[in-house]
């Protein structure tokens, strides 16, 4: 258990060792009830450690939550389409509240002012000219008040001294009557006792009478401006409550909303000083519509008002770009599904290539891009199985060549026969894992050895094959003939060798070969070339070549073979080789040559034999510039000594 706390304890971040450890010390703290700065400080620092995990947290939830393409896809179309959308929704929400609730804020207030300008006319009137019937102005002043301001409080003094109600104690502003000519109309605060009051007020100073009229500003009055809009306040004089007289919705869109505006009042007693209010107009969506659009016509056979058709119309309007909205988010959704479907069938294909099922094929759908990219899937999982067949053949094969390679490394000679006057050193370096050439060395009696050197046409295994039974045959003959005591005639081993190579080998399997038989008591070479490369034998600083004495063998069953014999003395030296000695070509398509060869020959003359086929093998590999062989090659150096 305690390991496995100590393991959980080591993948925790240093945001989550931080968070546990300091909440810890917070709690040891806060139950101890010692130093209330400490625990201030731990619980802080566990809050923002706190913070920083759950930060940490939300990230590793939102990259495991996106891991797969199809949710990443619906993220990302949310956030292209759907954020946008709901952002100019709550844009147009609002901006609509703010605009509707400012018309109902425009309608009051034109309401009032025109009230106010009614009151400012009419004590214009009374004091224009002087009153003769005073009883007469009242009356008429009263019949206004009456249908607009019910509380109306009239004052005049000048020519005319005239109060109304008649009991009213109302006095004329003495800092506003200074000026002799002004008209003044609006809102004032009034001081009455201890309570600042609100008032709708006219004053009036013309021709040396002066005029004031007053009415309470009352919630009832601010409420009735505008029949059914709503509850209308003015803060923080009257404070601000909302009752029943907001209209109850018609529907689910009929919202609530308010209107602001603010006011600066001035005081009764002092004209420059100023209180600064708020008119707010609570009221909904239909009743401002209704009172915009307060004419009736005619909508599916009934009589409606504009507003309720606009509402009519402005619901259809909403649903349908919600229909929409619905029908773009489920389009999008399906198209991403089609897309990550088409993924996810990819990433279950390279699990099923991970571990080499190769014969999994995704179910193709559809005629898109997508099905083409699926298709393309399967064709390179086809090929690819193919190519791993493929592979494992040729790693099957290089496996054989290489046993090919061994064993053919086993045919060639690892022993040189021994003689008292004459060396011989061979080499086959094969182009290939394995050679077409040949060479080999037999001894066949105390005084005399066997050499031979041979190309078989063509490279690969089949040429290998071929040179491995031309060794066979004449290591075959070589041991009859040494057994039976009769001489050895090299012209024979060939024709031998022909005619065994014919019957049992097609037609377009042949070889060139030369074998040669050293005599020490008369230390004679006597040698038959069947079709081979002439080889050079150095005498006396010159040289000889020891052409051809008959046709290649296994081509022809009737070919005829002869045998020559030439002395060799003291220091002569005969170079056999392939093809592919003489006839690698450089970058300029020049043959390396005999010419090339003959000239190595003479200048290592008095070099080792080893030496000799070495220094000629790496001149032939500068020669063609390239570190693979165009040929096997092989050479034979024999030495008279």
């Amino acid at each position: 258990m305690r390991k496995c706390y100590g393991v959980y304890w080591r993948r925790l971040g240093r945001a989550e060792k931080a968070f546990l450890v300091f909440l810890i010390l917070y709690a040891l703290l806060y139950v101890s009830g010692v130093s209330p700065v400490w625990q201030f400080l731990f619980g802080t620092a566990a809050f923002v450690a706190g913070f920083l995990t759950a930060f940490k947290l939300a990230l590793r939830g939102m990259r495991k939550a996106i891991w797969r393409l199809r949710n990443r896809l619906i993220v990302t179309y949310l956030f292209i389409a759907a954020v946008p959308i709901v952002l100019i929704l709550v844009l147009v929400y609002f901006a609509g509240k703010g605009i509707i609730g400012q018309v109902a804020v425009y309608l009051v207030n034109a309401e009032l002012s025109h009230r106010e300008t009614n009151l400012l006319r009419q004590v214009e009137i009374l004091t224009r000219v002087p009153v003769r019937d005073p009883e007469a102005a009242v009356s008429r002043f009263s019949m206004m008040a009456r249908a607009q301001f019910p509380d109306a409080q009239l004052r005049m003094t000048g020519h005319s001294d005239l109060r109304y109600p008649p009991d009213t104690q109302l006095e004329l502003p003495a800092k506003w009557t200074e000026k002799p000519e002004q008209r003044v109309a609006g809102l004032i605060v009034k001081r009455d006792g201890d309570v600042d009051r609100l008032y709708v007020w006219a004053l009036v100073t013309q021709n040396g009478d002066a005029g004031v009229a007053v009415t309470p500003v009352t919630h009832e009055l601010l409420a009735g401006l505008v029949r059914g809009l709503g509850d209308v306040n003015l803060t923080p004089v009257m404070g601000h409550i909302r009752t029943s007289l907001v209209p109850p919705a018609k529907n689910w869109f009929d919202m609530a909303l308010s209107g602001l505006y603010p006011v600066q009042v001035p005081r009764w007693d002092s004209p420059k000083a100023v209180l600064n209010l708020l008119l707010v107009v609570d009221t909904r969506l239909s009743s401002v519509l209704g009172i915009v659009f307060g004419q009736q016509t005619t909508f599916w056979g009934k009589e409606m008002y504009w507003s309720e058709v606009a509402l009519v119309v402005f619901a259809a309007v909403a649903g349908l770009f919600l229909l929409l909205e619905l029908a773009s988010l489920v389009v999008g959704i399906v198209l991403s599904r089609t897309i990550t479907f088409a993924v996810h069938q990819l990433y279950e294909g390279t699990q099923h290539i991970k571990e080499g099922d190769f014969s999994y094929r995704i179910p193709v759908q559809g005629n898109d891009q997508l099905a083409e990219l699926t298709t393309s899937f399967n064709t390179m999982t086809q090929n690819l199985g193919r190519l791993i067949v493929v592979a494992q053949e040729k790693e099957r094969l290089e496996s054989e060549l290489t046993i090919a390679r061994e064993v053919q490394n086993q045919l060639f000679p690892k022993d040189v026969p021994y003689t008292k006057t004459l060396e011989l050193k061979g080499v086959c370096v094969p182009a290939r894992m394995v050679s077409g050439d040949y060479y080999d060395f037999m001894s066949l009696s105390d005084s005399s050895l066997a050499f031979a050197i041979g190309d078989v046409a063509g490279k690969g295994i089949s040429a290998a094959l071929l040179m491995a039974t031309i060794q066979s045959t004449m290591r075959t003959q070589l041991g009859m003939s040494n057994g039976g005591g009769t001489q050895l005639s090299t012209a024979l081993m060939m024709s031998n060798l022909n005619r065994q190579l014919y019957a049992t080998t097609s037609p377009e399997k042949y070889a060139t070969s030369f074998f040669a038989v050293y005599e020490e008591s008369q230390h004679a070479l006597t040698y038959t070339n069947a079709g081979h490369l002439a080889p050079m034998l150095f005498h006396d600083g010159k040289v000889a070549m020891l052409g051809s004495t008959g046709t290649v063998v296994g081509a022809f069953p009737f070919a005829r073979y002869e045998e020559n014999t030439v002395e060799l003395d003291h220091g002569d030296i005969l170079v056999a080789y392939t093809d592919g000695i003489v006839e690698p070509e450089n970058a300029y398509g020049e043959v390396f040559g005999e010419d090339r060869l003959q000239d190595l020959a003479v200048r290592y003359a008095r070099e080792d034999s080893s030496e000799i086929i070495a220094r000629t093998m790496e001149a032939v590999t500068l020669w063609t510039g390239s570190s693979e062989l165009q040929d096997d090659m092989t050479m034979v150096v024999a030495r008279r000594i």
